[in-house]
C-alpha cells in the first residue's frame, strides 16, 4: 500500500517480517503435534525460545538457495543444536508452510477488518433511523418518481452491507483452512491425525483435500466477497455524489475547518470522499480476475499464483480496511438538508398520478387504460405549468367531460407523507429483524 492509504496495523501482517513470523508459528504447531510421536517432548518450546525471524539473514541465504522456505528454515536451524534442528520442517513441504501461513495472515487481517465493518453498519443504521420520517423524492431512471422515506434509502444500503458482512463472517468461520499433508498431499511422513492436532493448535480448520496447495477457489471467494463489498461502497458513494450536486444539494459531505475544495475556487465543497472511495472500489473489483486466474494451477500445483498473491492480497485487504473506515467516517459526517429534501416533495405533486389513478379506478367505470391517459395528460400539464394544483384540476376537468363529477382531494404535506411513508416502519422492522445490528 502506498503511504496515502496505508493502514499500518494491517500492512504489518503482510511485510516480510509478518510473513516469516507466520511461517514460524506454523512450523512450531507441526512440531508440537509431532511431540511424543516422532519428536521428543519439549522440542517445540526449546526451538521457540531460540528462534527469531531475521529477514536480512533469510534474504542473504536466499541469494544462494533461490528458495524462500529453505532460506527461512536455514536461518532458524543455524541457531539450533543439530539434535533440535533436524526436527524443524519435519515431514512437510514448502506449500504446507506457505499456504497455512497465508491463512494465518488472512485471519489476522480479517480480525482487523471486522471492527471497521461493524462501525460502518452502525453509522448507516444510525443515520437511517435519524432520517426515517423525512420525505424525499424517490427517483427512477434519475427522474422524480414518488416520495419515500429518506431513511429507507439509507436502510437499503445498510441491508446490502449487512449481507456482505454475513458473507465475510461465513468465510471466516468456514473457509480458513490449513494443510500439513506433505508433497502432493499424500501424507508420506505426517498423518491426518497429526495434521488435525497442528490445525487445532493454530485455531483453524483442516483443508479436507489439499493437493500440495490449498485450493485457490477459497482465496477467490474472499476476493469476490470483497469486490461485492466494493460494489456496495461504490453504490453508496454514487448516491452521495448525485445528491451532492449543486443543483440538487440534498446533502453534503462533512467539510472540516481549514479544508479547501479548489485551488482557485474558494466556494467549492467537493464530494472528495465519495470520489476517492469510488476509485478504491475499482481497485478491489479489479482483483477478482487475478484471483480467478489463480484457481487454475497445473496438476497438483505450480507457483504461478505466488507472485500475484504477494502483490495483490496485501493491497486487497488494506484497501478494504481503508475503504470501510473512510466510508464509516463519511456516513457519520454527512450533512442532510432536510428543508431542501422535503421542499422538493412540497413544490410539485405530479407524483400523485398513481394515487389519483387508483382513486379513479375506485370511483368510475372507465377502462384503466383510458384513466391512465387522463392522469398522464394531467401530470404532464402540472409539470409544464409548475402548478401543484394543476394535476387535480385537469383530472376533474377530464372526468366531467366523461360524465363524472368528482371531488378529488388535494392532500396536505402530512397526508402525502402518510400516503407514501405509511409502511416505512414495517420496512425498518423487517429489515432490522433480518439484519440486526452487529454488536
Amino acid at each position: 500500500m502506498i503511504p496515502r492509504y496505508d493502514r499500518a496495523e494491517l500492512s504489518k501482517i503482510w511485510t516480510e517480517q509478518g510473513r516469516y513470523e507466520a511461517f514460524l508459528d506454523v512450523e512450531l504447531a507441526i512440531l508440537k503435534a509431532l511431540e511424543g510421536n516422532k519428536v521428543p517432548v519439549g522440542v517445540s518450546e526449546n526451538i521457540r525460545a531460540k528462534s527469531k525471524v531475521d529477514v536480512d539473514r533469510i534474504n542473504e541465504i536466499e541469494k544462494t538457495t533461490r528458495h524462500d522456505v529453505i532460506a527461512f528454515c536455514t536461518s532458524i536451524t543455524e541457531n539450533l543444536t543439530a539434535e533440535e534442528g533436524k526436527y524443524f520442517h519435519f515431514g512437510v513441504t514448502s506449500s504446507d508452510i506457505i499456504d497455512s501461513a497465508m491463512t494465518l495472515q488472512l485471519k489476522q487481517s480479517l480480525d482487523l477488518i471486522f471492527p471497521a465493518f461493524k462501525r460502518l453498519l452502525s453509522e448507516l443504521h444510525n443515520r437511517a433511523v435519524e432520517m426515517k420520517d423525512v420525505a424525499t423524492m424517490g427517483r427512477s431512471h434519475g427522474m422524480f418518481a414518488e416520495p419515500m422515506s429518506f431513511g429507507q434509502k439509507l436502510l437499503g444500503h445498510y441491508n446490502e452491507f449487512a449481507r456482505r458482512y454475513k458473507d465475510l463472517e461465513d468465510f471466516y468461520n468456514e473457509e480458513l483452512t490449513v494443510q500439513f499433508s506433505g508433497a502432493v498431499g499424500n501424507y508420506t511422513i505426517l498423518t491426518p491425525e497429526l495434521e488435525n492436532k497442528a490445525a487445532a493448535d493454530l485455531g483453524l480448520k483442516v483443508e479436507p483435500l489439499s493437493t500440495q496447495v490449498i485450493p485457490r477457489d477459497r482465496v477467490a471467494k474472499l476476493v469476490n466477497i470483497n469486490a461485492l463489498t466494493a460494489a456496495a461502497i461504490e453504490r453508496l458513494c454514487v448516491e452521495i455524489r448525485h445528491l451532492h450536486h449543486s443543483d440538487i444539494a440534498e446533502l453534503h459531505e462533512g467539510f472540516k475547518k481549514g479544508q479547501k475544495g479548489s485551488s482557485t475556487m474558494p466556494h467549492k465543497k467537493n464530494p472528495i470522499s465519495g470520489e476517492n472511495l469510488t476509485g478504491m472500489a475499482r481497485m478491489l473489483k479489479g482483483h477478482v480476475s487475478v484471483a480467478l486466474e489463480n484457481i487454475v494451477l497445473w496438476h497438483e500445483r505450480d507457483i504461478s499464483h505466488s507472485s500475484t498473491e504477494r502483490m495483490y492480497l496485501p493491497d486487497n485487504l488494506g484497501i478494504l480496511l481503508y475503504s470501510l473506515d473512510r466510508m464509516a467516517d463519511t456516513v457519520r459526517d454527512l450533512v442532510f438538508h432536510n428543508e431542501v429534501i422535503e421542499g422538493k416533495v412540497m413544490s410539485q405533486n405530479s407524483y400523485l398520478s398513481s394515487y389519483y389513478l387508483h382513486k379513479l379506478i375506485e370511483l368510475t367505470d372507465v377502462k384503466r387504460e383510458d384513466l391512465y391517459y387522463w392522469v398522464q395528460e394531467a401530470a404532464f400539464a402540472g409539470q409544464q405549468n409548475n402548478d401543484p394544483k394543476a394535476i387535480r384540476e385537469k383530472i376533474v376537468s377530464l372526468s366531467k367531460e366523461a360524465g363524472y363529477d368528482l371531488d378529488l382531494p388535494i392532500p396536505t404535506f402530512e397526508e402525502i407523507k402518510n400516503i407514501f411513508l405509511k409502511h416505512s416502519d414495517d420496512v425498518f422492522n423487517r429489515s432490522l429483524n433480518t439484519y440486526p445490528l452487529v454488536k
